[in-house]
């Protein structure tokens, strides 16, 4: 039977990407600081334990440990969201290169946060504009952490997602309160893209590296972003709400604040497209916004 270990998979990815693989006739097992279930080892992203004897004769081991973006950046957080990203790649790495037989393939989450904000400029992986401010350099330093360990028959993917619509977890949820109060027009200008991938394909993308035996650097987007407009319309229309409110850049700092995030999740250009996995023959199920939301809300 194939094995797969999700690290920090005990969230709204790790279940998705658990549910998946188990479909796939995987064993799946799940690190995480609070073990609930069969499955589930304890680590704590940091020390090197029993947990790391199960990567012995795994086929891929991937990475999504790391304390949540959507808070406020205070100090404390920042050097949390930073710490437990940086850590929990290093023990991982060190535990790979312990292993008499290591993992087949280590996967790494990154995120599509590298990119700066665009646009009209189109970010693929190997031309995009990777910009300097705190959520780009955690990721630059998550990918170097990575990039900095050798393992020599262990092939590296770094995954930099972009946002994941799903039914049980991520932006939908935040989104679909906004809508239902009526507030659900356009945020600020209304056109920063908005680089989205579903659920169903972000596992399958995931999926096509290791049975095509990839590694290296890819974006996991739909190939064509939608708008903050039109996602906010489209989910109006999938929740039939008649109207919403538009949110100016003020209201949404005031916003963010009082629920204890930051407004760039909201105000950043996402252009991302990807390029490398339509390149080795990646097909996408859902590229349209709408469908891609009829699909989740109903």
């Amino acid at each position: 039977m194939k094995k797969i270990i999700i690290a920090g998979g005990s969230g709204f990815l790790g279940e998705i990407l658990k549910n998946h693989f188990k479909k796939e006739k995987y064993e799946v097992y799940i690190l995480t600081r609070n073990p609930k279930h069969k499955n589930d080892i304890y680590w704590n992203g940091k020390e090197i334990d029993k947990w790391s004897n199960h990567l012995e004769n795994t086929d891929a081991i991937i990475n999504l440990a790391g304390k949540s973006v959507d808070c406020r950046y205070t100090k404390k957080n920042k050097k949390d969201i930073y710490d437990s990203r940086i850590e929990s790649t290093k023990v991982l790495g060190l535990a790979i290169n312990k292993c008499e037989n290591p993992p087949k393939f280590w996967i790494n989450s990154s995120t599509a946060t590298i990119y700066d904000n665009s646009f009209e400029r189109i970010n693929t992986e190997d031309n995009g504009i990777i910009g300097d401010d705190f959520s780009m350099n955690i990721a630059k330093s998550w990918e170097l952490a990575f990039n900095e360990i050798n393992t020599p028959k262990t092939k590296k993917i770094i995954l930099r997602t972009s946002i994941v619509l799903g039914k049980k977890g991520g932006a939908i949820i935040p989104l679909k309160k906004i809508i239902k109060l009526f507030l659900g027009g356009k945020q600020a200008s209304g056109k920063q893209k908005v680089s989205w991938i579903h659920e169903e394909d972000f596992a399958n993308a995931i999926q096509f590296l290791i049975d095509n035996n990839k590694q290296g650097v890819f974006n996991l987007c739909v190939p064509k972003p939608t708008d903050n407009k039109t996602l906010m319309k489209s989910l109006r229309k999938a929740l039939n709400i008649p109207f919403g409110i538009p949110q100016p850049k003020w209201l949404i700092k005031a916003g963010a604040f009082l629920i204890g995030t930051e407004p760039e999740l909201v105000t950043k250009s996402r252009n991302v497209f990807p390029e490398k996995l339509l390149n080795n023959g990646f097909l996408f199920k859902y590229t349209n916004i709408e469908n891609a939301l009829k699909d989740i809300l109903h």
